[in-house]
């Protein structure tokens, strides 16, 4: 398993609209997931060890977050058929099962996976009101195990700033996480 690093924050590149079924049955877009302070999205999985060991904060964190006026949606970009865990049956379980604040998209053409140029789980996104990207961060300083409780919670701090300032901090530790796991 290849642990990929995020590239660093492009300010200001403008949020790509799509339109994405949600394992609650419903569909979402830019328009349906931003809230008046921004928009953080997040690239996941179910099968990634990265993920799995953040899924905890990253509901914590989505719900301080959307009380700040963020929204928050959650896609998964990978290729079911080689990573049947995966699939959108288990993602509507895992949503279910974690209690996912937000909605949980799938991807299934992998085509907003490359329009955001994600290339790992967990990927973060942070926008602002204007939909002007922010944060490219780490949520914390977990990897394939989770930080000490009282690690430091980056990703809440910089969309904390978003909310309040539409700006994001200068300073933003990339994430890091296994591949995205594209179709053939």
């Amino acid at each position: 398993m290849v642990a990929l690093n995020t590239p660093v924050c492009d300010f200001g590149w403008q949020a790509a609209d799509f339109d994405l079924p949600a394992t609650d049955g419903s569909r979402h877009s830019l328009a349906t997931l931003r809230g008046p302070n921004g928009l953080l999205l997040m690239f996941i999985c179910n099968h990634c060890p990265y993920v799995k060991a953040v899924l905890d904060r990253v509901c914590r964190d989505a719900g301080a977050l959307q009380g700040l006026g963020i929204g928050v949606g959650a896609i998964m970009s990978n290729d079911p058929a080689e990573y049947p865990e995966d699939s959108f049956a288990n993602m509507a379980r895992v949503a279910v099962e974690r209690g996912f604040p937000f909605p949980y998209l799938f991807d299934e053409t992998q085509d907003v996976a490359r329009r955001y140029g994600a290339v790992c789980t967990p990927d973060f996104f942070g926008f602002n009101s204007r939909l002007e990207l922010q944060y490219r961060g780490r949520l914390d300083a977990s990897g394939r195990m989770p930080a000490p409780p009282d690690a430091r919670r980056e990703l809440l701090e910089a969309m904390r700033l978003v909310a309040e300032t539409g700006r994001g901090p200068q300073q933003q530790v990339p994430s890091v996480g296994c591949s995205i796991k594209w179709g053939h």
